[in-house]
């Protein structure tokens, strides 16, 4: 019989928000188990693009106690981040069981039960830190298991050099989408075609030299009502009117999208140009596949020789949590970033709710509410500590297993356009 094991909390992923969470609390002196599906801290980030970089600025990128590295400028390569986070790890205070799959989850009687691979464990608390884009998602167009090309999702983009030479479509432009052009932008396919449904909110990294990124406080103390507008403003005049080249824009504001939806903001970093001159085509919508060939949307079809599909991310939480009436129809938490559930006491999420100010700040935020409340409920007198009072929104405006931390790291946190 595999072991039982007793903990007023468990953190489920070694992500960014379990990390931050689990050392908020062991600093408070609540003791802490976070349970990590993969072998090692960061691993999400090491099988992406070696080119990659955070396009949240690196004073958005830091976390309790622990500044980000100035080495890389104002945004992040991809093993400094995974740098960063091992540090955290390293002097996190709580122990991190690595290897540790979430199999199921249900409360019993005050506590949660949960079920993995190596045992099953006992909490007062659960956090699900695991991100809403934790599994890629590919829509199951008609013909797609007998395209004859090769056929990939974005997450596994991998070196993008060999692609030279390629007939390359890419299927959306939102956040992952503009990351595969942008990359594409800088080698040498032998064409680049980008089907697109809804236009992307796109924005420059940089305005006059400035990151964009660096006035996120400013955007979120503002009303959508400036913000869509003001971003749209900030398109137009900083990369021209894209419809002229077939790339429209959503007809909702990328603010807008971004707090509701979780909708992304598309990033340039090279691809628009390659569009205006024309070494990048914009195509409708893909309908369906027929061995070689790709069928698009008002009878256009193409023939690429490698489809990469940015489609958007999936939480796969339904599995673990569906019964528990804690998702909404998306399959995201309902309470994304550390707000109490009272039909479940003592389950919490952080890493789920996207915000200006990008998922470093967001899970702060949720780690410091969470442990207000679990401070308060293990007070003598119900009193939450000073330090957490008060603590309000900053976003007012096979079976898979479960355990990693966030696998995404994109502009304001995550989402799609799809």
């Amino acid at each position: 019989m595999k072991p039982t094991s007793e903990t007023p909390v468990i953190v489920i992923g070694a992500g960014v928000s379990g990390l931050v969470c689990a050392k908020t609390l062991a600093d408070r002196g609540v003791p802490v188990t976070v349970l990590e599906a993969r072998q090692r801290i960061g691993e999400p980030w090491r099988s992406r693009h070696p080119a990659l970089r955070l396009n949240i600025h690196r004073r958005f990128a830091r976390l309790p106690g622990q500044d980000a590295p100035r080495c890389d400028g104002p945004f992040l390569r991809r093993d400094t981040v995974v740098a960063h986070l091992e540090r955290y790890a390293d002097r996190l205070g709580a122990e991190i069981r690595f290897g540790t799959d979430v199999t199921a989850l249900a409360r019993e009687g005050g506590t949660w039960r949960i079920e993995t691979n190596v045992g099953e464990f006992h909490a007062a608390h659960v956090v699900i830190a695991t991100g809403r884009d934790r599994f890629p998602h590919i829509p199951d167009w008609p013909g797609r298991a007998g395209f004859t090309g090769a056929f990939l999702h974005a997450a596994d983009i991998g070196d993008v050099s060999r692609f030279n030479g390629k007939r390359v479509l890419v299927i959306g432009a939102g956040n992952s989408g503009s990351d595969v052009l942008n990359h594409l932008s800088r080698h040498a396919p032998a064409e680049v075609l980008v089907s697109v449904r809804h236009g992307p909110a796109i924005v420059p990294p940089r305005i006059f030299g400035f990151p964009l990124h660096r006035m996120a406080r400013l955007f979120a103390a503002m009303p959508l009502s400036l913000v869509d507008p003001a971003f749209r403003l900030t398109q137009r005049l900083f990369l021209g009117n894209l419809a002229r080249y077939g790339l429209k824009s959503h007809p909702e504001g990328g603010g807008t999208r971004l707090l509701r939806d979780g909708v992304a903001f598309a990033i340039d970093d090279g691809f628009v140009s390659e569009l205006k001159s024309g070494r990048m085509q914009v195509v409708s919508e893909v309908v369906r596949f027929d061995r070689g060939r790709v069928i698009l949307a008002g009878g256009g079809e193409c023939s690429p020789d490698v489809v990469i599909a940015a489609t958007g991310y999936r939480s796969g939480l339904e599995t673990l949590l569906g019964p528990l009436g804690v998702l909404d129809a998306d399959g995201q938490p309902t309470h994304p970033m550390g707000e109490p559930d009272p039909a479940n006491p003592g389950l919490w999420f952080a890493g789920f709710q996207p915000i200006f100010t990008g998922y470093f700040d967001a899970a702060r935020i949720a780690a410091d509410r969470i442990t207000g409340a679990i401070l308060a409920q293990r007070s003598p007198t119900g009193a939450r500590s000073k330090r957490h009072t008060g603590q309000r929104a900053a976003f007012s405006q096979p079976q898979p297993a479960f355990g990693g931390g966030e696998a995404r790291s994109d502009y304001l946190k995550t989402g799609e356009t799809k």
